[in-house]
């Protein structure tokens, strides 16, 4: 990365200082909470139904992740933002060994799974309570954001990425996107894709600009909206 490039970890959104985690997680480091957006727990068992075959390790690697932000941060809460499973039959194509894993997380933090458009109800046997959205203090959590939403909107659903060049290579990352009013996570879960930021589905929601907080291979870098491509 050229000098130009800095290290941002530190967010602020609607007055609320938070944390942007390299691993894609968002921590709220005063009230030991995290949050992570789209995991797409068996993304590849639904692929391969299709008969597209991916490496079967998606669940297992995101769940690899998901303990090491919880043990990194000391987390006591943890908001999923929609998403978390791939289809209706995800958690029923489990492996056993990482369904009792996902539950033992589930009982030992204060859990919820925020409804989303893959999963509008989570499954009823792995712990944790639901809820179509949660407002915390100045922070309002949803799967996907609403054009007229209030300052303070914390949400996932597009799988943000973006490209800066360096060194006259064109870099492309998933990132953190937000204006201070809003933010929107990249996707936590493994093997699943992106939408760049300046496509109108996510550069329409930020009238005014916005910073892309990219997660480079050791470090956070910020950009600008004029500095992507």
């Amino acid at each position: 990365m050229s000098e130009t490039l800095h290290k941002a970890g530190r967010l602020v959104v609607n007055g609320v200082e938070l944390q942007a985690d390299l691993s894609g997680a968002l921590i709220w480091p005063a009230r030991r909470l995290a949050v992570v957006a789209d995991l797409h727990f068996e993304k590849s068992t639904a692929f391969a139904a299709r008969g597209q075959f991916l490496p079967p390790y998606d669940t297992a690697a995101t769940l690899d992740k998901l303990e090491a932000v919880i043990a990194r941060h000391r987390v006591e809460r943890l908001i999923c933002l929609g998403d978390s499973f791939h289809d209706g039959e995800a958690a029923g194509r489990l492996d056993p060994t990482q369904g009792e894993r996902l539950k033992g997380l589930t009982a030992r933090l204060e859990w919820t799974w925020v409804a989303g458009n893959h999963d509008p109800a989570p499954p009823a046997d792995l712990g944790g309570g639901s809820a179509e959205d949660i407002t915390e203090g100045a922070l309002t959590f949803r799967h996907e954001a609403a054009p007229g939403a209030r300052g303070g909107e914390v949400s996932g659903h597009y799988h943000p990425k973006a490209a800066v060049r360096v060194r006259g290579k064109r870099v492309t990352a998933p990132c953190f996107v937000t204006d201070g009013r809003r933010l929107i996570l990249p996707a936590f879960g493994a093997f699943t894709g992106g939408l760049n930021v300046l496509d109108p589905a996510i550069s329409g929601l930020f009238r005014k600009g916005f910073q892309a907080t990219l997660l480079g291979r050791s470090g956070l870098f910020a950009f600008p909206k004029q500095a992507l491509v």
